[in-house]
């Protein structure tokens, strides 16, 4: 992870999809405490493949905070569009349908797939929290389960 400091008027929040104008003065009195951490940052998803062109449409932006029990999996889907994720606390297994698989850890962030079927599961003792970040457009679901 890449940590910089930051005394100038903008700061870049939440994995490059939220951005404040705040005036470098605010902080004046403690700049050294301002830091912001690129997370991850990529044009491929996690198991390497290239991210699909954004589709037409009035954007949309959707924020999730996903509670995931332990030893609990969830179904079969695919996400249609971009998004990414940082898992906030526990730990969680990404499957896909032909094998693949990552272990995320708290504190680990990721670049999701797109249009591949896939689930998590929680293999740890405590609950799983994600947050995740979609970039959509207007009527267009985040998620598609399996039937």
């Amino acid at each position: 992870m890449k940590r910089t400091s930051i005394t100038q008027t903008t700061i870049a929040l939440a994995c490059g999809f939220l951005f404040a104008a705040i005036p470098a003065t605010v902080f004046a009195d403690k700049p050294s405490t301002i830091v912001v951490e690129t997370l991850v940052k990529s044009t491929k998803s996690w198991n390497g493949d290239t991210l699909p062109a954004y589709p037409a449409g009035q954007p949309e932006v959707t924020v999730l905070r996903i509670t995931i029990p332990p030893g609990t999996q969830l179904p079969m889907h695919e996400h249609p569009v971009i998004n990414a994720g940082v898992l906030l606390q526990g730990e969680l297994q990404v499957n896909t349908k032909d094998g693949q698989t990552l272990l995320l850890k708290a504190g680990d962030a990721l670049i999701e797939l797109v249009n591949q079927w896939h689930y998590g599961a929680n293999v740890g003792t405590e609950p799983a929290v994600i947050l995740v970040v979609y970039a959509g457009i207007e009527g267009m679901p985040v998620t598609v389960k399996a039937d």
